[in-house]
């Protein structure tokens, strides 16, 4: 199944053929390219302070893992399942297609390059959608794109409420830069994330992380997030171009690796998960039905109770087992105690003489009896 599967996707990637015109800078050398002509004006930023000054930018809602993937600013409730799916769909789409347009770089990242790598879709599942830069286009964005608003208008139509007529899917984004962007360490956390592209109309997003050249004289060609994921220039370019959710799409060059290296093989082949299972046929991530989800919860329960019954039975055998081994312990030593006690009356009854029934003399040794 997994050959017939990386053979397909294989198929469908179109490999760049020139990796030097995709290498981005580090980011020393990003921030002097923004000050040249090649880009334009002088940064609006400032150059890179040494500690993590910033408290965290981006804020989400307090509650659920569920909450945690929306942006504070926007959100009003906790999507359904449908909604969730459309509405991550044209997130995508719409990034995807606003760099396209502005001729800047970007590829699919973590559990969103590992759906591409089952489907080319997202993971039903999951509510993040990961994507990567490098530095040089991250400090592009903060100078020319960040605290702006995209206007998106699909292809796919939508039944309008008011009218009960078909229209076509309009949104609106806002991609935001985090401030916090010149400190390229993890330090507390906080700012782990470079920027966003943010659905206004609730609050689900698009995390956006850059990967720089931070040590380039010491680890030349060794690319870092904020979150400590590394990767090899050879990993990532040259990009693969490909398709996800019906957009045009990169992914790093060696997306094989990656994604061993960062999930493991069992994620590329395990094919149930999260109450979804693999269809091969249809090659797609089905949703289980409450039945079926209260079935195998019910068959976990049961696997767990036997495990405990058998766990407590091997248990009752191993104490029946001491048990045993005690009292042959004891019975040995009991009957070892009475072969040294018959040893010792023999050694005694060797040295003493009866004269009298109630009178005995004790021989010493080599004395002769009288």
């Amino acid at each position: 199944m997994r050959a017939v599967l990386a053979f397909l996707l294989t198929a469908s990637v179109i490999q760049s053929f020139s990796q030097a015109a995709f290498l981005p800078d580090s980011i020393s050398d990003a921030t002097s390219r923004l000050s040249r002509s090649s880009w334009g004006q002088t940064p609006k930023h400032e150059r890179p302070p040494v500690q993590d000054s910033y408290p965290k930018y981006f804020h989400e809602p307090n509650g659920d893992e569920a909450l945690n993937h929306y942006d504070d600013r926007y959100h009003h409730h906790v999507l359904g399942y449908d909604e969730k799916t459309d509405t991550q769909v044209h997130l995508i789409r719409s990034y995807l297609e606003f760099f396209r347009k502005n001729g800047m770089e970007t590829w699919l990242a973590h559990g969103t390059l590992l759906g591409w790598w089952w489907n080319s879709k997202m993971l039903p599942w999951d509510w993040d959608i990961d994507t990567q830069i490098s530095v040089g286009t991250l400090l592009h964005l903060a100078d020319n794109h960040n605290a702006t608003f995209y206007n998106y208008k699909s292809d796919d139509t939508e039944v309008d409420p008011a009218t009960s007529k078909s229209k076509p899917i309009t949104r609106k984004y806002h991609l935001d830069v985090n401030p916090a962007i010149y400190v390229r360490m993890r330090n507390s956390g906080a700012n782990i994330i470079d920027a966003r592209w943010i659905d206004v109309r609730n609050g689900l997003y698009i995390d956006i992380t850059a990967v720089a050249e931070i040590h380039p004289e010491v680890s030349p060609g060794m690319w870092l997030c904020k979150n400590y994921h590394r990767y090899r220039t050879r990993d990532l370019w040259p990009m693969r171009e490909t398709m996800y959710e019906g957009a045009v799409a990169k992914v790093p060059y060696a997306y094989n690796q990656v994604l061993s290296r960062e999930y493991g093989d069992k994620a590329l082949v395990t094919d149930e998960y999260q109450g979804h299972k693999w269809s091969l046929a249809d090659r797609v991530w089905v949703k289980k039905t409450p039945k079926e989800i209260e079935q195998e919860r019910n068959d976990r329960q049961a696997q767990r109770r036997k495990k405990q019954e058998e766990k407590a039975e091997e248990h009752k055998d191993e104490e029946l087992r001491r048990k045993n081994e005690q009292i042959l312990e004891d019975e040995e030593e009991r009957q070892r105690r009475k072969d040294e006690e018959k040893e010792k009356q023999k050694e005694t009854a060797k040295h003493v003489k009866i004269t009298d029934p109630d009178e005995a003399v004790v021989i010493e040794p080599g004395e002769a009896p009288s």
